[in-house]
């Protein structure tokens, strides 16, 4: 049995770059690739009018065919005096250019189109070894879309093999060689592709890592919004199981001589009010995070809204409340969402409007209560605080866990309003207009 030794590392290291070069150069060399047109949102053409964006998006195509077509005619005033237009002129002019422009369509390939076609053309031509005027500077820009289109290690292995075959062709140290120059010139062009490019990447990275933290960051201000509001509304049925479970439990005591059947009845109506009430607490122990303990006050309701005005009024804000119908009392979800969505956009005006006077307009309507609070611009040399808008977000949050319409946005006088409207169930208000009676 033979053991297998392990490489060394200076063999891996040439087996990897072997293998870098197969996939940049060699892998796929044939494949169809047209260069398609810029995008219409870069920082020069979004800037254009929009009667020359069209024409702007295919810039690039517009270089290369203008420094092929100048290459062509070049090669063709210097083909060989005896064939003007014979082999001469196709292999000198006409096979650079063609080789520039197939970097449109097949990278990869018209890299190597322009390594093989280097000695042909410096055999067939005059002017320059081993690259004359015109090839020169198709090579050069074969080297630069190419790169451009592909990536640095592949400009970084193009500039290579340029260098060999230069160094191979010019054996013989030519005084009139362009290797050396083709080797700087490319140096530099495709130094330059290469930052470019990575500047590219470095912003469309840093683009898409915005994009995801604000993504995130509205995720978790929507679930921290849900947390508050399961936490709220644990509050509110919770009072009303336990007064259902204790007058479950004090029924069959005002009643002389229930029935069996009466006190089996109210006695199952506390039992499930009682297992709801543990469910409920259950639940709120999951959504509820460690360091968020439980509220040690009433959650407010509609009545204390007076209170929150004052407040805001001491902070700056002047504010007025006009209410509109036959006030009554509401479910108390509707009347902590009606509560908080009133906190809120105080508060948004207070950070985004400062200086602005606000008005609070409540309206008790058949079958809801509807909302509107409304800012004007801000005034004085305070600036507005920056925001992401999360404070509309958990609005409509809670008036979507109610079923209820929220329009939000700016007024024509440079403003904000916003518009609610919360259902109430007609049963709600039937009871309560018998409870007044």
């Amino acid at each position: 049995m033979t053991e297998t030794k392990s490489r060394s590392p200076e063999y891996r290291a040439a087996a990897g770059a072997i293998e870098g070069l197969r996939q940049d150069l060699l892998h796929n060399v044939l494949d169809y690739r047209p260069l398609g047109p810029l995008g219409t949102d870069g920082p020069v053409i979004r800037r254009l009018p929009k009667s020359l964006t069209k024409g702007a998006v295919w810039f690039p195509h517009a270089v290369v065919g203008l420094v092929a077509l100048i290459a062509l005619l070049n090669g063709v005033f210097a083909a060989n005096t005896y064939s003007p237009f014979g082999i001469a002129t196709v292999v000198t002019a006409f096979l650079p250019a063609a080789t520039l422009a197939m970097t449109l369509v097949r990278p990869l390939l018209a890299f190597w189109v322009s390594v093989a076609s280097t000695p042909v053309v410096a055999l067939v031509g005059q002017g320059g070894w081993p690259w004359a005027p015109a090839a020169f500077v198709c090579h050069l820009g074969v080297l630069v879309v190419v790169a451009a289109r592909t990536r640095p290690r592949t400009g970084a292995w193009m500039w290579l093999i340029t260098a060999l075959v230069g160094s191979f062709l010019d054996f013989g140290g030519s005084s009139s060689s362009s290797t050396v120059g083709m080797v700087f010139f490319s140096a530099i062009a495709l130094l330059v592709v290469t930052v470019v490019q990575t500047r590219r990447d470095a912003t469309r990275e840093v683009t898409v890592q915005r994009t995801v933290t604000a993504l995130e960051r509205d995720r978790r201000t929507l679930l921290e919004e849900r947390t508050t509001i399961a936490r709220e509304l644990h509050d509110v049925v919770a009072h009303h199981m336990s007064v259902v479970a204790i007058q479950a439990e004090a029924a069959p005591y005002r009643v002389e001589n229930p029935p069996p059947e009466l006190e089996q009845a109210f006695v199952t109506i506390r039992e499930n009010a009682v297992a709801a009430l543990t469910e409920l607490r259950r639940v709120l122990g999951v959504v509820r995070a460690e360091d968020q303990a439980a509220p040690d006050a009433p959650q407010p309701t509609l009545a204390e809204l007076d209170r929150l005005l004052d407040n805001v009024r001491e902070a700056g804000l002047g504010t007025e409340k006009t209410v509109t119908g036959a006030v009554r009392v509401l479910p108390q979800g509707v009347e902590l969402s009606a509560y908080r969505i009133v906190q809120e956009a105080l508060s948004n005006t207070l950070r985004h409007a400062p200086g602005a006077s606000a008005k609070v307009e409540i309206g008790y309507v058949l079958g809801g209560l509807g909302l509107r609070i409304v800012n004007g611009p801000a005034e004085g040399l305070v600036k507005p605080s920056p925001g992401a808008g999360h404070g509309v977000a958990g609005m409509r949050e809670r008036v979507g866990m109610l079923n209820g319409e929220m329009t939000a946005g700016a007024t024509e006088d440079g403003g904000f309003e916003v518009a609610v409207f919360l259902p109430v169930p007609v049963e709600h208000d039937r009871a309560a207009d018998e409870v007044a009676a």
